[in-house]
């Protein structure tokens, strides 16, 4: 923990415990930019110093508005959500409250105090079937599942709200974490194919996927720059989940015979996924000098940190 310092703004962040909270949390103490306020429901799992970190139940809004009120940050990057995609639309009443209610609590809380409001959203706002991918800030949603339809309600809220406010939208994030249990693509691709494994993996869906770390940069860049709007903040490179388990593949010199080709209506998932999306990041490039790692990059990111991990 640090002492605080009142020559820095200070910066909120909800959901620390996660990926992106976490990673935020180590960038924003190298840079060395903002007083940062990590918050969680349960204990930290962070490590290290130079920070502070706040017990925050976002659904409860007497304990958000305690908080925010208590510490009345400059900067709020929320990024706390409920995310599995199958877990939203099976219990739909435990999803709208993670992201809807509680993104209502946050909204009000930081108008008292003049937060910018920076709310992380997802691609799957849109149907990934009007063949409009990759989509820019422009498009018009049309979610296809309930995660989608309770990030862009929560948009919404953002948008009709008397803050300076952003919206990072992004795409299929991976990474790890320390105490994170949740896997991705590339340590299943990995895995399965170290264990000798097939695989069935699907060449009908279209992301721009993007690395942990990337999306942390982005949210900071809007943060320093105080940016307004929606911005796009994923990869660039559009691809097939079966090009990213022969990349990873070809990353590790595993055997890609073991990798099969098929397409999405093979699968039978509680929530229906949008096929074809990905992102046009022109405006964060231009706007917020945001470059995001290609894939290979991304693979070679992680595969050090597995290595440290295990060290």
């Amino acid at each position: 923990m640090s002492t605080p310092n009142p020559n820095k703004p200070k910066i909120l962040i909800t959901g620390a415990n996660g990926l992106l909270g976490q990673k935020l949390v180590d960038q924003l103490i190298n840079q060395g930019n903002f007083e940062v306020i990590a918050t969680g429901r349960g204990p930290s799992r962070l490590s290290g110093k130079g920070f502070h970190y706040q017990m925050l139940d976002i659904e409860d809004q007497a304990n958000v508005e305690e908080v925010i009120g208590n510490i009345q940050p400059d900067v709020l990057i929320h990024g706390a959500a409920m995310t599995h995609v199958d877990e939203c639309e099976l219990n739909q009443e435990a999803c709208y409250l993670a992201n809807v209610t509680a993104t209502r609590f946050l909204v009000s809380a930081a108008e008292k105090v003049n937060a910018h409001f920076i709310f992380v959203s997802t691609d799957f706002i849109f149907s990934g079937e009007d063949g409009m991918n990759p989509y820019d800030e422009n498009a018009s949603p049309e979610p296809v599942n309930f995660y989608g339809q309770t990030k862009l309600e929560g948009e919404e809220l953002v948008k009709n709200s008397a803050l300076s406010w952003a919206i990072a939208r992004t795409v299929l994030v991976y990474g790890i974490a320390p105490g994170l249990s949740r896997s991705n693509i590339i340590l299943w691709v990995k895995s399965s194919l170290e264990q000798g494994k097939e695989i069935q993996v699907v060449d009908d869906q279209v992301r721009t996927p993007t690395l942990a770390e990337d999306l942390a940069a982005g949210c900071i860049l809007i943060a320093e720059k105080r940016a307004t709007g929606i911005f796009n903040i994923s990869g660039e490179e559009l691809l097939t989940p079966y090009d990213m388990a022969i990349q990873t593949a070809d990353f590790f010199g595993l055997d890609k015979t073991l990798i099969r080709r098929t397409d999405s209506t093979r699968f039978t998932q509680p929530a229906k996924r949008p096929i074809k999306t990905g992102f046009i990041i022109d405006k964060a490039r231009k706007q917020l000098g945001f470059e995001p790692k290609t894939f290979q990059a991304g693979i070679g990111i992680l595969a050090k940190q597995i290595i440290l991990a295990r060290s």
